[in-house]
């Protein structure tokens, strides 16, 4: 009886976990305002946990590149700068909003600094990495600047680990094909 118990509890959460999408959360813009990422339904959305002393924070240029090519066709970045790995996101969030627009000329959304790994992880990243939720893309952040692609539905499409640049065919040719069925 408990086993069966703890069978169906399991299957319920599954199934709770299974109906949650990202558009289901809500961060801090980075000026502190609730940002609800419902507010981009409809639009193919990639969300990067980013920092400002890294070795991929050049990464940048290409977001904004990337932000400016597809913006118009539907496409949202939304930058969530992080400090888990190595103490790498320092800043309070005006020095980080302060950094990112004067050095890379950052135009898309910027978020509240959160973490994305811990006993502290934020809601939107215990999601993320949640493999029962998302089986295909879930799994602990490893580093700064991953990715993840995220269809009109709210549903995680893909998983692109740091070293993947922004402007790589592998994450173009990715957006464009979340582009292309958001029109359909």
């Amino acid at each position: 009886m408990i086993k069966l118990l703890f069978a169906l509890l399991f299957f319920a959460t599954a199934l709770m976990a299974a109906d949650k999408s990202v558009y289901d959360f809500t961060l801090n813009s980075i000026d502190g305002q609730p940002a609800p990422l419902g507010a981009y339904r409809g639009k193919v959305v990639l969300l990067v946990n980013v920092a400002s002393r890294c070795g991929f924070t050049p990464q940048y240029t290409a977001l904004e590149s990337v932000y400016e090519k597809f913006k118009d066709r539907g496409l949202v970045i939304v930058g969530i700068p992080a400090n888990n790995f190595g103490s790498q996101e320092p800043g309070t969030n005006q020095e980080i909003k302060t950094f990112c627009t004067t050095k890379y000329n950052v135009t898309f959304p910027m978020m509240s600094k959160v973490s994305v790994k811990g006993d502290d992880k934020t809601p939107l990243y215990q999601f993320l990495t949640d493999k029962t939720a998302n089986p295909h893309t879930g799994g602990e952040i490893q580093w700064n600047f991953t990715k993840f692609l995220v269809g009109p539905d709210g549903r995680v499409m893909a998983r692109f680990e740091p070293a993947i640049t922004p402007d790589s065919p592998e994450i173009t040719t990715a957006i464009e094909k979340a582009l292309a069925e958001a029109k359909k």
